[in-house]
């Protein structure tokens, strides 16, 4: 088990079924979105918020980055 010999290693590295756990109880609770749009737009802002996190963005930073239109993406690295 790689989580206890590396402290930096999370024992439930799955961060994709992370991000998606929050959409599937709004499902459960409410029994979905009213309309396809509403869920399309919930799921980019929290894919956005989610990448800025896993980047190390302040989350407050992002937001206004993307209400300013100029959203924060990831630096490309070609090596």
């Amino acid at each position: 088990m790689k989580f206890i010999d590396h402290l930096n290693v999370l024992f439930d590295n799955i961060l994709a079924e992370r991000d998606i756990r929050m959409m599937k109880v709004k499902m459960k609770i409410s029994g979905g979105f009213r309309d396809f749009s509403t869920g399309r737009a919930i799921a980019l802002i929290r894919s956005y918020i989610s990448t800025i996190r896993k980047n190390r963005v302040n989350v407050i930073d992002g937001l206004i980055l993307a209400f300013e239109n100029v959203p924060w993406l990831p630096k490309l690295n070609f090596n």
